[in-house]
């Protein structure tokens, strides 16, 4: 595919004029960093003399932040906890401008956090605080009428999926339903274990992992073998597209059609450091070029461009419209 740089410019820039919703699991990712300098008495483990601390949103949380930071308008549905994590969490995206007028807060479930200690760039150990009941029924009823409300201005809706309770078996038709009703493109970052159940969405971006384990199929090495399976997950879930992210190998799109269309995108990263929230960074840019008025393809191969840069960057890491048209310079 030849790529019109000028044209992918143009429409990172247009970001700025979207509206758009994010439903989902959300969580606080906090990290602590130092230097390890010997080993505890206490026990075969490394002493990490802690130096920085630093709070970001996490999971739906990053993406809503990765489009905000991409200048788009965003408005976040999902649940917190009545906790200090909570308050730190709800700071942190009132910081990046993100709307949290349909977030609410459940007084009986901690706010998930995930606590990551990291020496001389090495994660040394990581532990989670969370809760994946499914939310109380008023609360889920209160979410979806606040997805109905935001849907009456939004461009494009993101579903991003981490199974702690916001998005569950028995809602996921009703979301995607409501999203179609009013005829706004919906995206899936979805769970293993719901894979199949997203049926009629715009767009499902699982990694190579969340596509073999969705579809219950062994897997199997090689870009034929990627190139059946994105086939059968356009089959099943009778979806426009998938895009099924490959790490190092890049990531493959996949549209409906008869047949079905397919094209790879090599890697675009130089250096590698940290993979965290990459996933979430090519959702968004996917979704927003789309709500754009890019096509599939060209949405694709922009939010592989945005992938490499995030990969860069230390920890759960968000992109500047200035950088993402750098990298196509």
């Amino acid at each position: 595919m030849k790529i019109d740089k000028k044209k992918l410019a143009k429409i990172v820039r247009s970001f700025a004029d979207l509206e758009v919703c994010v439903y989902g699991d959300i969580m606080l990712d906090h990290f602590i960093r130092g230097k390890v300098e010997r080993i505890s008495p206490e026990a075969p483990v490394p002493v990490v003399r802690a130096q920085t601390e630093t709070y970001l949103p996490g999971g739906a949380g990053n993406v809503a932040a990765n489009m905000a930071s991409l200048g788009a308008a965003v408005s976040l549905i999902a649940v917190t906890g009545t906790d200090y994590a909570g308050e730190t969490l709800l700071n942190a995206l009132k910081e990046r401008r993100i709307n949290l007028h349909s977030i609410v807060s459940d007084p009986d479930r901690p706010t998930t956090q995930k606590v990551r200690v990291i020496a001389e760039h090495q994660q040394v150990v990581r532990y989670d605080r969370e809760s994946s009941r499914t939310l109380p029924h008023h609360l889920a009823e209160q979410c979806v009428a606040n997805l109905k409300a935001c849907l009456q201005n939004s461009s494009a809706v993101i579903l991003s999926d981490y199974k702690k309770g916001m998005i569950t078996p028995t809602n996921i038709k009703r979301l995607v339903g409501e999203c179609r009703r009013r005829k706004v493109p919906v995206f899936v970052d979805p769970k293993v274990e719901h894979l199949r159940i997203y049926k009629g969405v715009t767009s499902i971006t699982p990694n190579t992992n969340e596509a073999w384990g969705g579809m219950a199929l062994h897997p199997h090495e090689g870009q034929p073998a990627i190139e059946v399976l994105g086939r059968k997950i356009l089959s099943c879930l009778g979806s426009d597209s998938a895009l099924i992210t490959q790490g190092s190998s890049g990531m493959t799109l996949f549209e409906k059609g008869n047949p079905p269309r397919s094209m790879h995108i090599p890697v675009t990263a130089r250096e590698v450091y940290d993979v965290t929230g990459a996933g979430d960074t090519v959702i968004s840019v996917l979704t927003l070029a789309y709500a754009a008025g890019a096509t599939l393809r060209e949405a694709a191969v922009l939010s592989n461009f945005a992938a490499g840069l995030v990969v860069a960057k230390l920890g759960t890491a968000t992109l500047t419209p200035d950088e993402l048209i750098g990298a196509l310079q």
